[in-house]
């Protein structure tokens, strides 16, 4: 796919990252040069997203409420930034919550920005990004990120991520299931074990402790352990079996977390230490860590780290890949794709939407690349409705870069890849949406006899909302002007544009 041109100063501008945890919100501008990467700006908002949810996964209007008021404080320090330099992305609570995208779209309008919801392989990986840079070493590490909801592992080498997995338990659903009104007892501790243990049990063989050389802790509830330790006097900030019980035996002692007064310990974390707590001292037991070190990168910093990367992959001659491309390469080998095919569909879908939309967004360009190399990977599955196999597996499997939310979207332009356009009704009205699906039903349609066709196969010509066909060679065979024709009808029964055929 085409390069977009970036100058040099630009690549090397400040970017902003909008991490919405399940406990805080924080938003950081930084600048990547080289190996080194320097804060301009750090903001942290406890929002307890998290705690928001109800017997049904939704999330009150309260919580909302709370996490709409910081994105709009953060919004303000964000004017002025070009699009593309700023990503915000939303991690466990926001994949549970039933009703998420009623708050997306508010969040969205609240922060000016798009925001991306992230699987936690993803969420996994970004925080290895920023550890491994902020923290360079050449051993073997395990890298533990206790956040809200959710916690995740990963094991790398250098810049390498390797395994990685996101157990759905956090500092803020254990302390609210295991610790009701802040009661804090021997006996809510070993049951918040128990279940910290059951939901990491299968992960004992992949994260042993033969394949690591040490054990690092990003983020909140690692970072506060550490401060509290290191005030008392316990330890020098290394995080070890005897203070996480010294610290477990203060918090049974207090009674209460309201009476937590622990040297060190930010007010906005009484709440959700219990549980983070118990969440520590479980892997510590399970994967016998003897000393966790507070690790100087977390999620943010990988999400800096990580745009910027990507701009420099789409840079003139940079030499660089964006790892969304070798992600779809490996999800082309995975699912056994004819390669040829999914390269006639791309190409001519890609001439198509240069003629329809000449200044769409290079993000919005990659997209329906993405969508046109994977267009047939639900073949794998069964050839019958392909398109709808298509559309789940976009939909769940696990793909390196790319969020949730990019992933839904290829899904939907899969999914309309062929057939009625109703299934879509909800899609249709997005902006850039239309061009790129009609594109891609259209190079669907002109590559459907699997032989090489020109890109200018066919021409377009737009008036408002009407499409007009030109000549071209694919309009000379029968069978695919019969398909056209065909293609003209579905979008007449929409009310989202017209295709018009030559006479």
């Amino acid at each position: 796919m085409p390069h977009t041109a970036l100058t040099s100063a630009a690549a090397d501008a400040p970017l902003a990252a909008i991490d919405m945890g399940s406990n805080s919100f924080r938003l950081e501008v930084g600048q990547v040069r080289g190996a080194r990467y320097q804060r301009q700006l750090y903001l942290k908002e406890t929002v307890r997203l998290g705690a928001g949810l109800d017997a049904e996964l939704c999330l009150t209007e309260e919580a909302m409420q709370r996490g709409l008021d910081c994105l709009r404080r953060f919004a303000q320090h964000l004017e002025g930034f070009e699009p593309g330099r700023v990503r915000a992305v939303a991690t466990q609570t926001l994949r549970e919550a039933r009703n998420r995208n009623a708050f997306l779209q508010r969040a969205s309008a609240a922060l000016g920005q798009p925001i991306e919801v992230i699987s936690g392989r993803e969420e996994a990986r970004l925080i290895y990004v920023g550890v491994s840079f902020l923290q360079p070493s050449d051993e073997r590490r395990l890298v533990i990120d206790i956040g809200g909801r959710s916690t995740e592992l990963i094991l790398g080498q250098g810049r390498q991520p390797g395994d990685a997995e996101s157990f759905q338990i956090g500092s803020v659903s254990l302390s609210m299931n295991h610790f009701p009104q802040g009661r804090l007892d021997a006996e809510g501790f070993r049951a918040a074990q128990v279940a910290a243990g059951a939901e990491i049990e299968e992960a004992l063989a992949v994260f042993a402790p033969s394949r690591w050389a040490q054990a690092l802790g990003s983020s909140g509830t690692a970072g506060a352990v550490s401060d509290v330790l290191k005030a008392s006097g316990i330890d020098d900030g290394v995080i070890t079996p005897a203070g996480l019980r010294w610290l477990i035996g203060r918090c049974i002692e207090a009674g209460h977390v309201d009476r937590l007064d622990l040297p060190g310990l930010k007010p906005e974390r009484r709440a959700v230490l219990p549980g983070g707590l118990a969440i520590l001292y479980t892997l510590a037991a399970h994967f016998d860590i003897q000393a966790l070190l507070p690790a100087k990168g977390a999620l943010r910093q990988g999400v800096i780290i990580d745009l910027q990367e990507r701009l420099r992959a789409h840079r003139p001659r940079s030499g660089r890949r964006d790892m969304r491309d070798d992600s779809v390469q490996a999800l082309q080998r995975r699912f056994g794709i004819d390669t040829a095919q999914a390269e006639r569909v791309a190409r001519v879908a890609m001439a198509l939407h240069d003629q329809l939309s000449p200044q769409a967004a290079a993000e919005e360009r990659r997209e329906l690349w993405w969508a046109a190399q994977l267009h047939e990977i639900g073949m794998m599955v069964s050839h019958h409705d392909h398109h709808r196999h298509s559309a789940y597996l976009l939909d769940h499997v696990d793909a390196a870069g790319f969020s949730q939310s990019q992933q839904r979207r290829l899904g939907e332009l899969v999914l309309g890849q062929r057939g009625g356009l109703r299934k879509l009704e909800g899609a249709l009205p997005r902006e850039g949406f239309v061009e790129q699906l009609l594109c891609l039903r259209l190079a669907v349609i002109v590559c459907h006899a699997r032989v090489d066709q020109p890109s200018s196969a066919v021409r377009l010509q737009r008036r408002g909302r009407q499409v007009q066909l030109q000549a071209g060679k694919a309009l000379a065979n029968p069978r695919t002007r019969y398909l056209l024709a065909q293609e003209a009808q579905a979008w007449a029964r929409t009310d989202s544009l017209s295709l018009a055929l030559p006479d």
